[in-house]
């Protein structure tokens, strides 16, 4: 196992650098030294986000480093901490001047993300109320025995909150350093926090429920065991190093070439996606991101219908990207990216290990024993998977994008850490379930939206639905074993906006309007779906006018360089309807055009007691698979396994030079 390190070069010139090219410590400062010079910064100013203003996708294609010069541009977002007003910019790095400064109105558009700090702010504020005090003892609690965890706050009718700034704070005791908080929920009890006045606005003490006291770390009684002496290594090595190579942020592998990006809001990004078929570089997907994503819990009660969290949106998780360890997060001939992002006072944060980069044998890629031309052969799969992980709170999460060799693109997102908690009775509530003595784990859902910028052999697209068709019996099909598919072609974006049918196979076919295979056939990839649960909240609540975009698996939009967010720009309070609801009212066509995917899946998470008190790994994803993308199967030119590769205790089939 390799510990390597690729990181982009600073020392590119601002002129010459890629548009796409991330942020450097140098920009970031720069950055901020445009804002203080306009006076756009001061003591109570805080930076929420620093990212790169990426230009539009005509410039970016256009691009040619020999000749011409990018307007390096950062978007900022900044937040006055003693009056909660919140400020969008966007500066000109190469220009060394402010393009815009909007002021983000909280009446209408909803506050700018939350930040790191306002936990330790909101704690601050609760800790010095009677009232809460009242409330704790009323537990048989002391205050310092509680950490308050702040949430953020929502929408929910209350047109008194809009315009302030908030958290809805729970609490949950800790009684010594070592003890595990979200084994111990305060149940009942909230706080409505106004973080720019630094005061409770609301109380409610809606029950006074014990506090369970079984300790949850997973290492302690119960739960602490020896741990098991039965697991033998397992060496993953690449003695001539791995088949990729990265620079300046450009990674190749067998066919595969992309752009890697990364951005506090999104996390990873993967750039103009592309596969080298026989000497012809053949685009895909001009941008792939997790543009957003909600966790909905279904507890209706006084002091938790409120729990939904967008994690992107209103937290910027991506800020909290882990530093992985090798043999721990990854395993193999691993590759590491450090990534930059500004801290909030606009100061660039190195997260070292912050990306993974590393191959994985995938099984058997394909095989065949014929009765006819004696034919044995076998060739083994291969991935690459570029992932990160980044913590919220309770939750830990993993984004795996992997690369297969035979064109087929996926994303796959791992859901562990410690399920949060409530106190229930013995047997449970009908919205959580018991998983320790009185602990409870609400019901919750998991959703995601990947934004997938399509560019199928360039930049016209169209989409068709494809699903089974059975046919009934008659002349043409007597015995009743016929079926066939259906397709529609989806015209425009609110023909767009579909569900997905596992008891069909429905699948999204985004097809090239000017390129065919060999057989005359519109080049294309498919989308697959899991098939999960969309949202479950009530079609009038809140919940679904803010996070309309899990309303449905797929939504189909006309390329725009403003439309990133799918539930909109400023998610935290705001008072919903933004983002893609809004966007496709203007109905328009999305047949032979420049195309964006938005797709949802996700989890429908109803906790087990094996989830307790360390969640083992949950996996939700989706696949784009080539159909018709080539003129046959792209990896007959995989060649067998090496003999040394095989098992030892059992014989190698020789003759067909592969292994299994």
């Amino acid at each position: 196992m390799t510990n390597s390190m690729f990181t982009t070069s600073a020392a590119i010139p601002m002129d010459r650098a890629h548009p796409l090219a991330r942020l450097t410590e140098e920009e970031i400062l720069g950055a901020r030294e445009i804002v203080r010079s306009a006076g756009l910064d001061a003591d109570a100013i805080r930076y929420v986000y620093v990212g790169l203003e990426e230009p539009s996708k005509q410039d970016v294609l256009a691009f040619d480093s020999t000749a011409q010069q990018v307007d390096r541009r950062a978007r900022i977002m900044l937040v006055d901490t003693t009056t909660g007003v919140g400020t969008d910019i966007v500066v000109s790095l190469n220009d060394e001047r402010v393009v815009r400064a909007d002021l983000v109105d909280p009446m209408t558009a909803g506050q700018v993300p939350l930040l790191n700090s306002e936990v330790g702010t909101a704690e601050e504020i609760v800790s010095q109320s009677a009232e809460w005090a009242a409330a704790l003892a009323r537990r048989g609690l002391r205050v310092d025995q509680v950490r308050a965890v702040p949430l953020s706050a929502g929408y929910f009718g209350d047109e008194s909150e809009i315009g302030h700034r908030l958290s809805r704070v729970g609490g949950f005791a800790q009684f010594d350093k070592d003890d595990l908080p979200w084994a111990h929920p305060v149940d009942g009890l909230v706080a409505y926090v106004d973080l720019a006045k630094r005061e409770i606005r609301r109380i409610v003490d809606d029950r006074v429920a014990p506090v369970p006291r079984e300790r949850g770390q997973w290492d302690a009684p119960p739960h602490s065991s020896s741990q098991r002496t039965t697991l033998r290594p397992i060496e993953i090595t690449q003695p001539e190093g791995p088949s990729f190579s990265i620079e300046d942020d450009v990674l190749i592998w067998e066919n595969w070439k992309l752009r890697l990006g990364f951005d506090a809001r999104e996390g990873l990004t993967l750039h103009q996606i592309s596969f080298n078929d026989a000497g012809r570089e053949r685009p895909i997907i001009y941008r792939a991101s997790l543009a957003e994503m909600i966790v909905v819990y279904a507890d209706p009660s006084p002091a938790r219908f409120y729990l939904n969290y967008f994690d992107a949106g209103e937290y910027m998780f991506f800020r909290n990207t882990n530093s992985l360890q090798l043999g721990c997060d990854c395993l193999g001939e691993i590759r590491y990216l450090d990534v930059t992002i500004a801290d909030e006072f606009g100061k660039p944060q190195r997260i070292p290990n912050a990306v993974c980069i590393h191959e994985e044998d995938y099984g058997l890629l394909w095989k065949h024993n014929d009765i006819f031309n004696g034919m044995s052969e076998s060739r083994r799969s291969r991935r690459l998977v570029i992932s990160s992980f980044t913590t919220i709170g309770n939750y830990d999460y993993g984004f795996y994008w992997y690369l297969y060799l035979d064109g087929r693109i996926e994303l796959e997102a791992k859901a562990t850490g410690v399920v949060f908690t409530s106190q229930v009775p013995h047997g449970g509530s009908p919205y959580a379930t018991e998983i320790a003595p009185e602990l409870g784990a609400p019901f919750h859902q998991h959703m995601f939206c990947a934004r997938l910028d399509m560019m199928i052999d360039g930049s016209a697209n169209f989409v068709e639905e494809h699903e089974a068709k059975r046919l009934p019996m008659s002349a043409t099909n007597p015995y009743g074993n016929a079926f066939t598919r259906s397709v529609v072609r989806l015209r425009t974006e609110k023909e767009g906006a579909r569900e997905a049918n596992a008891a069909t196979g429905r699948v999204w076919r985004v097809a090239s309007s000017d390129a065919r295979n060999r057989l005359d056939q519109p080049t294309a990839y498919e989308l697959h779906s899991n098939n999960y649960p969309l949202l479950l909240a009530d079609e009038s609540s809140s919940t679904v006018s803010r996070a309309t975009f899990a309303t449905k698996h797929l939504w189909v939009t006309k390329y725009s360089p403003d439309e990133r967010y799918p539930a909109g720009d400023f998610v935290n309070q705001s008072l919903g309807g933004g983002g893609l609801p809004d966007w496709i009212e203007a109905d328009e066509s999305i047949e032979d055009e420049n195309i964006v995917l938005w797709h949802t899946f996700g989890l429908t998470h109803f906790p087990r007691p094996e989830d307790w008190p360390v969640m083992p790994m949950d996996y939700a994803g989706f696949t784009l698979k080539p159909f018709g993308f080539f003129d046959r199967n792209p990896v007959l030119d995989v060649p067998p396994s090496p003999a040394g590769h095989c098992s030892t205790s059992a014989p190698i089939h020789a003759e067909g030079g592969g292994c299994y």
